[in-house]
């Protein structure tokens, strides 16, 4: 465990309401329940010190026991509508582990609709919040040149456009964007206190971990699913050729 940064706790939340995907949290995957690809994921973390469920729906939880996660409570149903804040959620549930008298650090925040994060993204993240001088650490992308702020018009009551930026004119060359960034949603990780005592996941001075974009999937929808579906083919033959050129690589040393 990084000195620096002490204990973390995973946090992964995952209530039974969902309009895009219904049920998604439980639904099968390349025959495995959603939920279960973030429970392997921070089980095989080598930076979280403890790994929680969070849910309101008794069905998920016993999902969630057999993935091996611990549920040491059920969330309040205040705490799992549709427009509830990921925010109080992640403050309940330290607020329960600490009046059993288990204080962390930092909170992780592993969302089950990335399901692709690899462990070694979690590790990561942890790791840069101890390194550094920083209230938290979010999972980023690169925005396409198109949609950088520079080039984003938002218009107005009198349907004017005003660039995102607040220039009164774009940056005219693609070359001259200064590199924007946006939050990919797989890796939040923050500091116990600007989560408890600022009501932040961000703080005031936040750094991003760059997500490999092949792994990089947000299940809202049943295109997200269909995409991730796609994507997680992808990896497995990617996976599969590795494994072909180990084998190969290893008869010709003998």
């Amino acid at each position: 465990m990084n000195d620096a940064i002490g204990r973390v706790l995973g946090l992964i939340p995952a209530r039974s309401g969902s309009k895009g995907v219904p049920r998604k949290n439980l639904k099968l995957l390349w025959g495995k329940p959603l939920l279960e690809y973030t429970a392997e994921a921070a089980h095989a973390s080598s930076r979280l010190s403890r790994v929680i469920l969070s849910t309101e729906d008794e069905e998920i939880a016993e999902a969630g026991r057999r993935c091996g996660l611990e549920v040491p409570f059920l969330r309040p149903v205040e705490l799992a509508r549709d427009k509830t804040p990921m925010l109080p959620v992640a403050q309940h549930a330290l607020r329960t582990l600490e009046a059993e008298g288990d204080t962390f650090d930092a909170l992780c925040l592993l969302q089950p609709t990335n399901p692709l994060r690899r462990p070694e993204d979690i590790d990561q993240c942890i790791e840069l919040l101890g390194r550094n001088d920083v209230d938290a650490v979010v999972t980023v992308l690169p925005v396409p040149d198109e949609y950088n702020p520079h080039w984003v018009y938002f218009s107005d009551a009198d349907g004017l456009l005003r660039l995102s930026t607040g220039e009164s004119t774009p940056i005219s060359r693609r070359q001259e964007l200064p590199p924007a960034l946006h939050r990919d949603g797989s890796v939040y990780v923050t500091r116990r206190n600007v989560l408890m005592e600022e009501n932040s996941f961000y703080g005031s001075r936040l750094i991003g971990y760059r997500m490999d974009p092949e792994r990089s999937v947000n299940i809202d929808s049943l295109e997200d699913w269909e995409r991730a579906v796609v994507m997680l083919e992808r990896i497995r033959n990617k996976r599969k050729e590795e494994i072909k050129r180990q084998k190969a690589k290893g008869k010709r040393q003998k």
